[in-house]
């Protein structure tokens, strides 16, 4: 028989090497846990994402710094701040980076793509993924994905990067052009992290997705086998029971304690995860200093 391909996304490859625990709650799990509330650092992140993706749809004589800013003004998303002084703060920052971000672009350099969805395969793998924005210079395609965290990335980080480097060989493939360059854009600092791959270099991330995704799909593999009625439909009514999951099957998806389980949706139902960091409010992901009102 041949071969079942595991079919994922960079984010689902990543929620694996990050913590195996919160990849079964986010990806096997049917119900999956109750999340947390809403974390503000993700809302001032989607709403700079969705207003750049907006801004590029405008018609050119409307791509403006102004435009950007009324644009991340109506779709500002105000979940996990403190209270509305401190989200109305946060647009406001939110307007001015984004403004200040596109004065630097020219308005007139169509994106070969804005938000769009790639995939490839590979004798393991099928993955897909959705790139902020896909640049054509010259004759080479450019990965460019916008960040709004508190440090600005470095090239080793847009070097590393496996996201960045499946979206590059799976650009090259769906667009037949060649791919190797991939660029962090962050928009409170306006540096841009970049990276030059090789296609051996492309190659090496590539063979790693396959080495994860086998691990990956193993233990799939076993939950289901444990497991085979979790995920089924239910009438509607119908009591949705709990997880329960056998040990000798929870052992395949241990936690990784640390630092940033302060920040996991699931940590609620993470005993360790609890002991390894404090509790965080929703918007301590945010920043500092914060910005005046």
């Amino acid at each position: 028989m041949p071969r079942r391909l595991y079919s994922c996304t960079p984010s689902r490859l990543n929620s694996w090497l990050d913590c195996r625990r919160r990849y079964r709650f986010a990806y096997l799990d049917r119900p999956a846990p109750p999340k947390g509330p809403p974390w503000a650092h993700n809302s001032v992140g989607a709403s700079v994402h969705n207003a750049l993706a907006a801004w590029w749809r405008e018609p050119y004589e409307r791509r403006t710094p102004m435009t950007a800013a009324i644009l991340v003004s109506n779709g500002w998303i105000a979940e996990g701040f403190r209270d509305q002084e401190q989200s109305l703060a946060w647009r406001d920052r939110a307007r001015d980076m984004v403004s200040a971000y596109v004065a630097t672009l020219d308005a007139a350099d169509e994106p070969v793509g804005v938000e769009r969805t790639v995939a490839t395969r590979t004798a393991v793998i099928a993955v897909s993924g959705r790139i902020d924005r896909l640049d054509r210079r010259g004759d080479e395609l450019v990965v460019v994905d916008y960040k709004t965290g508190r440090r600005p990335p470095g090239p080793d980080e847009a070097r590393s990067s496996l996201a960045l480097a499946i979206y590059a060989v799976a650009s090259s493939r769906v667009l037949r052009r060649s791919c190797h360059r991939v660029e962090l854009h962050h928009l409170p600092s306006g540096q841009v992290a970049e990276w030059e791959h090789t296609d051996e270099t492309l190659a090496r991330h590539i063979g790693r997705a396959e080495q994860i995704a086998e691990e990956a799909s193993a233990a799939d593999e076993a939950y289901r086998e444990r497991l085979p009625a979790s995920g089924r439909r239910r009438p509607p009514g119908e009591p949705v029971p709990g997880v329960v999951v056998p040990p000798e099957v929870d052992a395949l998806f241990p936690p990784s304690p640390g630092p940033i389980c302060s920040y996991c949706d699931f940590r609620r139902h993470c005993p360790e995860g609890q002991v390894a960091a404090p509790d965080r409010s929703p918007w301590d992901g945010l920043a500092t200093p914060e910005p005046a009102v």
